[in-house]
């Protein structure tokens, strides 16, 4: 009974089922492997920044510039025709505003009579003096605008040697050229009729300073109509009929379409292996989401570095931050697009962003066109 009852008890202890323990997985964890991910990605950001301020520079301190004329008068009086509006376009030649010209119509006829009452007195005939007197008072009108707007030209070049297209002062020169060749001429022809006078008519004073006279009235009465020097547009204009306008005053501003640049102030690490002649893509605020092409114009060779400005150098505020800005220096841009569409979104003082392409970069000049289109699409939202 004893050994039937133990062999039932050994029978049941090996029917009792065995508990396995659960072997628990180990699972690595996504920590390391998202910082390597974020390690390397910060290394390829920072090998293409270094690569990029050197072969593709960028910047978004960069505004359209142009020419900016005051619209001065050269006579007083009244202001008796208005043609203009503010913000009105004009082309090379239009008139702006007529000065009241009977004064100067009157001071004409004086000067004319003068001539001839100082022409009887010697027995000459004064016909071919005053014709030639008027022809030169005229071509010196002519000579005088040539002169202020080859001035201009000069000035602008001192300032910003890239400023200027070839063409243009091209043009200006040969204006000027062309006037003072006039003068010349209108000059030879009134000695030619002064000589007809005789021996006693060249010689005598009051002839002189008759002709001087005349010469002098003719050339302020060309003055009461006053034209626009360039292709632009009215700026600065609050007049009305009537307005006495003062000689030397400025009257409106006139600002020029015939060449508008872009000054870009890039950092002095982005300049060396820039050249002249690299090709430019830049965005304007103005038309978003559109990439537009120049092509660098001129590099500037000085800023000031100290206040006030002694030497007339370009004067560019760094960027304050916890490394040192590099200095930065202007580079003149010039615009490929010149059609009337394009000239019209143009503003001076407007924002744009540039990059420049040093040469055949392959993924660095891929990289820059993603960047610079990426900023396109950022203009709808500034």
């Amino acid at each position: 009974m004893a050994a039937d009852q133990k062999k039932t008890f050994k029978e049941e202890s090996k029917e009792v089922p065995q508990i396995e323990t659960p072997v628990i997985e180990e699972k690595k964890s996504p920590i390391k492997l998202i910082s390597r991910i974020v390690l390397l990605i910060s290394v390829l950001f920072f090998v293409w920044y270094l690569l990029s301020e050197r072969h593709t520079p960028y910047t978004d301190q960069a505004r359209i510039k142009g020419l900016v004329t005051p619209i001065t008068s050269r006579v007083s009086g009244n202001i008796i025709d208005i043609r203009i509006q503010l913000h009105s376009q004009v082309k090379t030649g239009d008139t702006l505003f007529q000065i009241d010209p009977v004064p100067y119509e009157i001071a004409v006829l004086k000067a004319e009579a003068n001539i001839d009452n100082t022409t009887q007195s010697v027995a000459a005939s004064t016909s071919s003096v005053k014709s030639a007197a008027g022809r030169l008072g005229v071509a010196k009108a002519q000579l005088d605008r040539a002169q202020r707007n080859w001035n201009r030209v000069e000035r602008v070049m001192q300032e910003n040697a890239g400023a200027l297209s070839e063409n243009d002062k091209d043009q200006s020169e040969t204006a000027l050229l062309t006037a003072t060749e006039q003068v010349a001429s209108a000059e030879a022809n009134l000695d030619r009729a002064k000589q007809s006078l005789g021996d006693s008519g060249p010689d005598n004073p009051k002839i002189r300073a008759a002709i001087k006279d005349l010469e002098k009235a003719q050339l302020d009465l060309a003055f009461t109509t006053i034209i626009a020097s360039t292709d632009g547009v009215i700026e600065s204009y609050d007049l009305n009929l009537g307005y006495f306008a003062s000689a030397g005053q400025p009257l409106t501003t006139l600002i020029s379409q015939t060449d508008v640049w872009i000054q870009a102030d890039l950092k002095e690490n982005n300049l060396s292996l820039m050249n002249i002649g690299d090709p430019v893509k830049f965005t304007l605020d103005i038309d978003p989401g559109k990439i537009y092409e120049g092509t660098v114009r001129s590099m500037g060779f000085g800023v000031a570095t100290n206040k006030p400005n002694k030497g007339g150098l370009p004067n560019i505020d760094n960027k304050s931050g916890w490394l040192r800005d590099p200095q930065r220096f202007p580079i003149i841009i010039g615009l490929n697009n010149t059609d009337e569409s394009f000239k019209k979104k143009i503003r001076l003082g407007g924002q744009a962003d540039i990059v420049v392409y040093t040469g055949s970069n392959g993924l660095l000049n891929v990289l820059a066109s993603l960047r610079i289109r990426f900023n396109s699409w950022l203009s709808y939202v500034r």
